[in-house]
C-alpha cells in the first residue's frame, strides 16, 4: 500500500524508533551506551543480610582495635548493631563485645553511630542511674549473663574506676556477679578430653577438643571455635555462653571416648580420632 507524504512523516518517528531497538538484523539492541558504566558488585548469597564474615569481623575487632572497627563503620555504616553467634545462641553485638573487654572508646564510638544501649554496656561505662533504672524496671535482670555467660559485675569491673559506682550498687545487690557451678579440674585431668573426633554420621562435621593458653578447654566445630568448655561434672561440660547445652564424655580414657552433644536433643555424636 502507498503513503502519502502525512502518512509517512506519521509512521516514520515509530518505525525508526522500532529500528534502534531491534536493529536491521531483527536482534534488540541497547538505545543507551553504558559501556563506561562501573562495574556492579556482585550480589552476596545472603542479600539483602550484612555478610556473615563482615559482621563477625565487626564484633570481633570492637574487642580491641577501635581503628579497625571506625573503618568499617564508615564504610558499612548498617553494621553498627551487628551481632554474632558465636555458637549454641551465644550472641553478642558490637558494643556487647566493647564492654565485656572494657573497651570505653570503642563503645563510645558505636553509641555515637546509634549503637543500642544495653545494660552491660552501661555497666562498663558507669551509668548507674540507667543501670538502677533497668534493674528497676525489670527485677532480677542483674542475674541475666552477658555474652560468653559473662556476669554483669564483671562488666562493671571491666569499666575501672569510671565505673566504681556502679560497681558498689552492683555488689550491694548480691547477685549480679552469678555464674553457673562448675567442678574445677586440673590441667592433666583436662588433657584427657583433648583430641579430634569423627562425627558418626558420614558428612557430619569434625569435633575438636582444645587446651588453649589459659587453662581452657575450647570446643571447636569444623574449625570454628564454638566455645569456651565449662566442667559441670561427670565428664559432662557445656560452652560458657550456652550453660543449657551438654557436651559429655564417654570417661576420661582417649583409647575409648566417644563425645556427645545435646542442645535440648542429642544434636551430634563423635568418635575419637587416633
Amino acid at each position: 500500500m502507498a503513503l502519502s507524504r502525512r502518512g509517512f512523516l506519521t509512521v516514520a518517528p515509530g518505525a525508526c524508533a522500532a529500528a534502534g531497538i531491534l536493529g536491521l538484523s531483527g536482534r534488540a539492541t541497547a538505545l543507551v551506551d553504558d559501556s563506561d558504566a562501573p562495574a556492579r558488585t556482585p550480589v552476596a548469597a545472603d542479600f539483602p543480610r550484612q555478610p556473615a564474615d563482615r559482621v563477625r569481623e565487626l564484633v570481633g575487632v570492637c574487642h580491641r582495635d577501635i581503628d579497625r572497627a571506625r573503618e568499617l563503620l564508615d564504610q558499612y555504616p548498617a553494621l553498627v548493631n551487628a551481632t554474632w553467634d558465636w555458637g549454641f545462641g551465644d550472641f553478642e553485638t558490637a558494643l556487647g563485645a566493647a564492654a565485656h573487654t572494657g573497651r570505653r572508646n570503642i563503645a563510645e564510638l558505636l553509641l555515637e553511630r546509634g549503637a543500642r544501649l544495653d545494660i552491660f554496656a552501661a555497666a562498663m561505662l558507669g551509668h548507674t542511674q540507667a543501670v538502677r533504672a533497668m534493674i528497676a524496671a525489670s527485677p532480677g535482670i542483674q542475674r541475666t549473663p552477658g555474652p560468653h555467660g559473662i556476669p554483669l559485675l564483671a562488666h562493671a569491673q571491666a569499666g575501672g574506676e569510671p565505673a566504681a559506682e556502679t560497681l558498689a550498687f552492683l555488689e550491694s545487690l548480691g547477685d549480679a556477679g552469678v555464674r553457673p557451678e562448675t567442678t574445677p579440674l586440673a590441667d592433666d585431668q583436662k588433657r584427657a578430653y583433648v583430641g579430634r573426633f569423627a562425627n558418626t554420621a558420614p558428612d557430619g562435621p569434625g569435633v575438636e577438643i582444645r587446651l588453649n593458653n589459659n587453662g581452657d578447654l575450647i570446643l571447636r566445630v569444623n574449625g570454628e571455635q564454638a566455645g569456651v568448655l565449662r566442667h559441670a561434672g561427670s565428664h559432662t561440660f557445656f560452652p560458657a555462653g550456652a550453660p543449657a547445652v551438654r557436651v559429655r564424655f564417654s570417661g576420661a580414657n582417649p583409647d575409648a571416648q566417644t563425645l556427645e552433644i545435646v542442645d535440648h536433643v542429642s544434636v551430634l555424636v563423635a568418635s575419637r580420632v587416633p
